[in-house]
């Protein structure tokens, strides 16, 4: 909380990185690379999708 002024900045950053960071999280250790990889694509195609929209 150092960097934020007031709390509410606190919560609208948090809530925005969740919902960025549950969108890209793909728990990497689980899978092989291809597959990462391929998973990583897709995410990255729907949060551009989303971003156009």
């Amino acid at each position: 909380m150092q960097r934020f002024r007031q709390m509410r900045c606190l919560q609208k950053f948090a809530a925005v990185h969740s919902s960025v960071h549950n969108h890209f999280n793909q728990e990497r250790h689980l899978y092989t690379r291809c597959n990462f990889k391929l998973k990583r694509a897709a995410a990255l195609a729907e949060w551009r999708q989303l971003g156009s929209a």
